[in-house]
């Protein structure tokens, strides 16, 4: 691919981290990187500027030290003197925000203890009772069509669902939260979807302030470190973000790389968890991001890197230097950089781990002789500076009578959603002569809590 050329004079070029071209070979992108040291000068989005780390050593050195960077965008010399456009997108992925991705020190300390200790209370069988049906659920919405996306109909939707089981939501605060949250990765107003977001998220709070359940929400609210509701908001909007996009793409690139090495033989012996292991590795579904400040000018390894811009971590590039040649056959399979590492690595390492690994074997025993519908060379990837991600996985296989439990236990009529304890009672509409009373349409997570009561 094309880098950008500088227009400063005998400064260098930068690669475009935003378009087709470099979605489709990202790998190519890091190699010409490599070529000027181990970081290089990249553009996440049109007149931004950052630098990107793509040798291993170097990043895991970054990660680790909170000495000389800081996770603040506060210091973002660029944003602050307004030479950011406000309206950029990579600004809700990199922006200021008080939460345990964006945070320095003591109060870092503070919500990573909140984050952890809470997500620490989901247990690996409580994690798969709460999967395993939402995964019957979906399946059953296209089993008998003998043809679907998994992206759009089974990856994307289960950590949505999923979200609003571990999170106690109430059934019309949960399908306000999916439906939004699924246009804020869509890029479908993103900026009202947020704020419905938001004004969801401290909706569930309040309720569960006053009626505290066995969910990640109330654990949180309970938990010593006495956060108030803007700062229980922020941690929720960050494990939001880190569990439903990155999510998706892990369960459908595992699934792909499944699919692609041989249908008859299931990835040619491969197993899921040796699937997952590959993906992070190589196709990592977050590529590219923890972003750091230098407090300083710093060299790394003859790279100036000027105090208070952005710094990101390739993951991807990182975790494919060919420097680690076959070393990398000795690392441990946790070596790989795609969970971070150092005092910001990901908190919800294994929930999401075993969310995948059970939402893989779910589908691949349901529709056994699942396979791709078109050429793997054809399928598309989205251009962004973030995320290793398919546009769309369109399989096909043998239909299947939706016989499991959300078939057999599905309403013969609709029902009103329940009506939560945090939404005012209105007085119902006075219908006109012969108007007909029609039931509100149900979202996803209402239909799911109406089949699968617990």
């Amino acid at each position: 691919m094309d880098f950008q050329q500088p227009a400063v004079p005998g400064t260098p070029a930068r690669c475009p981290m935003y378009t087709a071209d470099f979605a489709a070979d990202p790998h190519g992108a890091y190699d010409k990187m490599r070529a000027a040291g181990p970081a290089a000068p990249v553009e996440p989005a049109p007149g931004v500027d950052a630098t990107l780390v793509v040798d291993y050593q170097a990043a895991r050195s970054v990660l680790q030290n909170t000495t000389d960077f800081s996770r603040d965008p506060r210091r973002w010399r660029a944003l602050t003197e307004g030479l950011i456009p406000l309206d950029s997108p990579v600004l809700p992925m990199m922006a200021y925000r008080p939460n345990v991705l964006f945070t320095d020190g003591a109060v870092h300390l503070r919500f990573r203890k909140a984050v952890t200790d809470s997500l620490d209370r989901l247990n690996v069988a409580r994690i798969r009772r709460d999967v395993e049906p939402i995964a019957a659920f979906l399946i059953d919405q296209f089993s008998e069509r003998g043809r679907a996306d998994l992206l759009t109909d089974y990856a994307k939707l289960l950590p949505l669902l999923l979200f609003n089981r571990l999170f106690g939501c109430p059934a019309g605060i949960g399908d306000r939260l999916t439906t939004s949250m699924s246009a804020m990765f869509d890029g479908r107003d993103a900026g009202q979807a947020y704020e419905e977001i938001t004004a969801c998220l401290m909706e569930l709070i309040a309720l569960k302030r006053r009626e505290p359940g066995d969910d990640v929400t109330s654990w949180l609210i309970q938990h010593p470190a006495g956060l108030n509701d803007e700062e229980l908001k922020d941690q929720l909007v960050v494990l939001t973000g880190a569990g439903l996009e990155p999510e998706r793409s892990l369960i459908s690139n595992a699934l792909l790389l499944l699919l692609s090495r041989g249908s008859s033989s299931r990835g040619a012996g491969m197993l899921p968890e040796e699937a997952l292991d590959h993906v992070l590795w190589n196709n990592p579904p977050i590529a590219n991001y923890a972003t750091h400040y230098p407090v300083r000018t710093v060299d790394l390894g003859g790279v100036l890197v000027e105090a208070n811009t952005p710094l990101m971590i390739s993951f991807m590039g990182a975790n494919n230097d060919p420097a680690l040649g076959a070393a990398r056959q000795s690392l441990s399979k946790g070596a790989h950089l795609a969970w971070g590492t150092g005092p910001h690595a990901c908190p919800a390492k294994s929930p999401a781990t075993v969310i995948a690994l059970t939402a893989i074997e779910a589908i691949l025993n349901a529709l056994p002789d699942l396979a791709l519908d078109v050429p793997e060379k054809e399928l598309q990837w989205r251009p962004g500076p973030f995320h290793r991600a398919l546009v769309a996985l369109p399989v096909r296989f043998t239909p299947t009578p939706g016989t499991r439990m959300a078939a057999l236990h599905t309403p013969a009529t609709p029902v009103e959603p329940t009506q939560t304890a945090q939404e005012p009672t209105r007085a119902p509409a006075t219908p006109t002569p012969h108007q007909e009373v029609k039931p509100a349409k149900k979202g996803f997570w209402s239909t799911f809590l109406d089949i699968f009561r617990v």
